[in-house]
């Protein structure tokens, strides 16, 4: 579906009287993990130029009719400390170090295995052993093989997430 579909489905959607429910997602990982590509890629934008994030990039995206409001922050070391601040509210973690966060009991978690058009890239299956992702019990999971720059599997990400949020509120 292009932009120009998307946008007048939208529309129809909200003339119908649909209410779009509004998510916060956060967006962790290390440096160079593919975090502003992955969010470019979900806002339909060019991924061509990518500079590392210095503090962190917002955008909103609709999907599934959600409003997600994506919150990409940067991955460098020094800014790492900062991470637990952007976590109140939060609808979705992706990054397993924080899993024990008070404030993120129950929400769930999607790991993007991320960078899979690369012959170097571990499987999914491998990242989650070595996750452990096997012993989270409280959270509901996926991991998610994906390419952010090809937009391959990101969808299936989202689509996934989305289903659980649904899930989550029946």
């Amino acid at each position: 579906m292009g932009d120009a579909e998307k946008g007048l489905f939208s529309v129809i959607e909200k003339l119908k009287g649909k209410t779009e429910q509004e998510l916060r997602i956060v967006l962790l990982g290390l440096d160079n993990a593919g975090k502003t590509t992955l969010l470019k890629t979900l806002a339909s934008e060019d991924v061509n130029t990518i500079t590392p994030t210095q503090g962190f990039n917002i955008k909103s995206v609709t999907t599934n009719g959600m409003k997600l409001n994506v919150w990409d922050i940067g991955g460098q070391r020094n800014i790492r400390t900062f991470w637990k601040k952007y976590l109140e509210n939060t609808d979705l973690l992706e990054l397993s170090e924080l899993i024990d966060e008070e404030n993120l009991k129950g929400v769930p978690i999607l790991i993007f295995a991320n960078k899979q058009d690369l012959a170097t890239a571990s499987p999914a299956s491998e990242i989650a052993e070595g996750l452990n992702l096997h012993t989270y019990r409280d959270h509901e999971w996926q991991i998610q093989a994906c390419s952010a720059l090809t937009g391959e599997g990101v969808q299936d990400g989202m689509n996934w997430f989305c289903n659980s949020i649904v899930n989550k509120k029946k």
